[in-house]
């Protein structure tokens, strides 16, 4: 790692530039500053275009704009793969929801760096600890421990384990992408982040989640999931999750993995009075998981200047 390592801050925002504004205000107000701020722009329709054009020019930024809408899942895989192409020692993802407390990124920055150096390996990420508005904490992503999960906090460190998270505030080595590849972009929405910092957890050793290290994701409802809330309006999100979580349980868990998805998914659903024609669509999407399984893409290595002489 360099003393003063490149760090790409990777935003994806689609329609909501009031509070991509704010975003990014909070993360140039770090205490440690990303030298570049990559706004990757999801074909947005309501003038986050125009004024991103306004701030191309800016030092920090960079615009990635996209010609159709590919989902967050697209739009994180994209942003990544310019942040590698462009030099970064480190991204730094997150929705353009989150808002980062000024020493959010400095305390992951310190932290993995002191956990690489106790265990004397790799950390494949950190991520921050995540509130709602209010203070709470934000249902949508919590991050999933290990067994052993305060094993680096009884140790003096201030971190504990973890082997999957959301993309909210997350911090990611540059070999990460270099060895492992990009999100699953052919996911859309749902489950992309989860599939991602399983994979890097399971091929290496758990992240860590920065206990001190804040964000606040300005989601509209303190909400979890619940199939037993689906509805017309909603339905589309949802056949997305249970059709990317089937096909991740079915080819990397296991059929006893995936029976039981299948199952809390259904009685979830039956138990919530969904109605019958949406449990139908969604049942089709748990079988669909079966045949649908993409598989990483990598980003190409930057081209070596040539040698003098």
């Amino acid at each position: 790692m360099t003393q003063n390592p490149h760090v790409a801050a990777v935003v994806v925002t689609y329609n909501r530039l009031e509070k991509l504004k704010k975003g990014i205000a909070a993360i140039r107000a770090s205490s440690v500053r990303p030298q570049t701020i990559l706004l990757v722009d999801n074909d947005s329709t309501d003038g986050t275009g125009d004024y991103l054009r306004s701030i191309a020019g800016d030092e920090d930024v960079h615009v990635l704009s996209l010609p159709k809408n590919v989902g967050g899942a697209g739009g994180f895989a994209a942003g990544l793969r310019r942040a590698y192409e462009l030099g970064a020692d480190f991204f730094w993802i997150m929705d353009d929801d989150c808002y980062p407390e000024p020493d959010a990124l400095e305390r992951l920055l310190d932290e993995h760096r002191a956990v690489e150096e106790h265990v004397h390996d790799r950390v494949p990420f950190a991520c921050s600890v995540v509130k709602f508005v209010d203070g709470q904490l934000c249902e949508m992503n919590e991050a999933v421990t290990t067994w052993d999960w305060p094993r680096y906090l009884v140790q003096g460190l201030n971190s504990v384990k973890v082997r999957e998270c959301t993309f909210v505030s997350v911090l990611l080595p540059r070999w990460t992408v270099e060895e492992h590849g990009l999100p699953l972009a052919e996911y859309f929405i749902w489950y992309d982040d989860k599939e991602f910092t399983k994979r890097l957890s399971g091929r290496t050793r758990p992240g860590i989640q920065v206990l001190d290290s804040y964000v606040v994701h300005d989601m509209g409802d303190n909400k979890g999931v619940n199939y037993g809330q689906i509805t017309a309006q909603n339905v589309w999100k949802f056949k997305y999750g249970a059709r990317n979580q089937s096909s991740y349980r079915w080819h990397y868990e296991g059929k006893l993995s995936w029976i039981t998805y299948v199952k809390t998914v259904v009685g979830k659903m039956r138990r919530g009075g969904v109605p019958r024609s949406l449990q139908l669509q969604m049942v089709r999407q748990l079988l669909a998981g079966i045949r649908f399984n993409p598989q990483p893409q990598f980003p190409q290595r930057p081209a070596k200047a040539p040698s003098a002489g």
